[in-house]
């Protein structure tokens, strides 16, 4: 997530109860463990956001 911290200006990850949990990104769900029934896959959060906020959108630079 490091990568797009200069376009996000909120991240939560929401907990519930069992482990349930959603990552949402200013103010959306980017991933519900609740809706798919597991756990992402390494990775599979970051390709969510990049999905997200399209190709246009450079990475930060260090």
């Amino acid at each position: 997530m490091h990568d797009y911290q200069h376009v996000i200006s909120e991240l939560t990850l929401v907990t519930g109860s069992a482990g349930v949990f959603d990552v949402v990104i200013d103010g959306e769900v980017l991933y519900s463990k609740h809706e798919t029934g597991r756990h992402a896959e390494p990775g599979e959060v970051l390709d969510l956001l990049r999905a997200h906020l399209g190709p246009d959108v450079p990475v930060y630079e260090r």
